[in-house]
């Protein structure tokens, strides 16, 4: 019996497996039983009332888990799917309560990764996964990270976890609300608004956008969405590049062990041994794909902060900056913050 057959057993008699997408390391359920699902919800220590993102085989499924699918979401699946896109739909009445946090909306998408579309077709159906960490934490995007958020603890969470290597993207999937006359997205990832415009030939209301509409008009729940999340435990500061050089110089004079991530060409920075670097990528695909795993390494350093040069401010990097707000919002709290990823 290969990992793939057995993993999609240990789904079928309810147990948590943990699998790698082009985004993040997913922690999955059957989504169709509920026992199964409130596992997640205990192993990551997340409120019930968060929605689960249904991870499917493919875009032939879509009619068991949503109704009324608008031509828009048909054109978006057939383009980007498998893909790190998550479609925000009506959900179908036999959906279980706990995938869809009590909303009459679901989220769905197809990964993009042979690990994950091979568990997906060997088990046969939808697969709830939100992001494979404890509730708040920086996301996982290798097997290893897994195994540090959720294999260490006394009882054992997951019952199997899928090693596919480095995730390609890095960050989790763009979020996009089908519901509404004009489709918004809810959160910023590898896919732009652009792209999705140039897609449907319509206007498509970015995540800011969304935000400023969030009074007038109901707005889904959904991962990502809370001010904090994405967090280190220990604190982290987005600096701007230029200021950069005074905010280390303050810290370490405050006798502060600091780790800085900040691109090569950067204003001159102090040498200290107190002090630890990270290059950060100029491009912002390799950025993205670097971020998580390099925010663990420098939490792990034994710092008492985390240096941040904030990356452009632009539609391409959208998704980074929101990753990296919302990441300093919630860092420093020890135990994680008030949300977490899918």
């Amino acid at each position: 019996m290969n990992d793939v057959t057995r993993a999609a057993q240990l789904l079928h008699a309810g147990e948590l497996v943990a699998f790698p997408t082009e985004t993040v390391y997913g922690l999955g359920a059957d989504a169709r039983n509920p026992t199964a699902l409130a596992k997640i919800f205990a192993a990551k220590g997340r409120p019930a009332d968060h929605p689960l993102i249904v991870h499917l085989p493919d875009a032939s499924h879509l009619g068991d888990w949503a109704i009324d699918i608008p031509a828009a979401a048909h054109t978006l699946a057939a383009a980007c799917w498998p893909g790190p896109l998550t479609l925000i739909l009506k959900r179908h009445p036999s959906v279980p309560n706990l995938v869809t946090g009590g909303q009459n909306t679901i989220g769905v998408r197809v990964p993009n990764h042979p690990v994950a579309l091979a568990l997906l077709h060997e088990f046969g159906s939808g697969i709830a996964a939100p992001s494979a960490n404890k509730f708040g934490h920086i996301s996982p995007t290798t097997a290893a990270h897994v195994q540090e958020e959720l294999g260490e603890s006394g009882e054992k969470n997951v019952a199997m976890i899928l090693d596919g290597g480095p995730c390609a993207v890095g960050i989790e999937s763009t979020i996009v609300d089908m519901t509404s006359a004009t489709p918004r997205i809810l959160r910023p990832g590898a896919i732009s608004a652009d792209t999705l415009r140039q897609l449907l030939h319509a206007p498509v209301h970015d995540s800011q956008a969304a935000q400023q509409t969030d009074n007038a008009m109901h707005t889904p729940r959904v991962s990502g969405s809370l001010a904090a999340h994405y967090a280190p435990r220990t604190p982290l500061q987005l600096c701007a590049l230029e200021s950069l050089p005074a905010a280390i110089a303050a810290a370490l004079q405050e006798g502060q062990r600091v780790a800085v991530l900040a691109p090569e060409r950067s204003p001159p920075l102090p040498v200290d041994q107190h002090l630890i670097r990270r290059i950060a990528s100029a491009d912002f695909s390799q950025f993205a794909h670097d971020l998580y795993a390099t925010l663990r390494e420098l939490d792990a350093a034994g710092c008492d902060v985390i240096l941040v040069a904030a990356p452009p401010d632009n539609e391409t990097w959208r998704a980074v900056n929101d990753r990296l707000c919302r990441a300093a919002a919630g860092s420093g709290s020890g135990s994680g913050s008030s949300q977490d990823t899918a």
